[in-house]
């Protein structure tokens, strides 16, 4: 039996908590992030958990210790864009929001739950996967057969 499962609407808070340790292990040590967001955030994370078909998925590992704690997360969408030679239904992989809490670091958790995302992808015909990791990260990623892409990635705030 897998360690992983899919998220459901019952563990958005948890999944909160997890993106924003992910987004404060990226900042300068020591600065933690605000959470104000979470609040508007919730209800929206609530119905995208909900649907367990569609574009967006994350998978989980429960604390050991604590069933009502997430120890780990993985979060995966689906886009869609014109095929392509290598990709002909065009629909690309996106992995973001990977976290494990720092009380459970170490334990393999992050990378099971890529697995499972990685498999999801497949499921639904994605034609590749881009992230985008830490240097920390990087290591595990690369196991896996991820690589550096070079193409510059530019975004426009609205």
């Amino acid at each position: 039996m897998s360690l992983v499962r899919r998220a459901t609407a019952e563990d958005a808070l948890e999944v909160l908590r997890l993106r924003q340790v992910m987004i404060d292990s990226m900042g300068p040590p020591g600065t933690a992030g605000p959470t104000g967001w979470h609040t508007d955030s919730l209800p929206t994370l609530r119905r995208r958990l909900a649907g367990a078909e569609g574009e967006f998925a994350a998978f989980v590992v429960d604390r050991p210790e604590r069933p009502d704690a997430l120890a780990a997360l993985v979060v995966g969408t689906v886009d869609y864009r014109i095929g392509k030679p290598g990709n002909p239904r065009g629909a690309v992989g996106h992995v973001f929001s990977v976290a494990t809490d720092p009380e459970c670091r170490r334990r393999g958790y992050a990378r099971a739950c890529m697995e499972v995302l990685v498999d999801w992808f497949r499921e639904v015909g994605v034609g590749y996967v881009h992230l985008t990791a830490s240097a920390e990260a990087e290591p595990l990623y690369a196991s896996m057969g991820f690589r550096r892409r070079p193409d510059p990635l530019m975004q426009l705030d609205l």
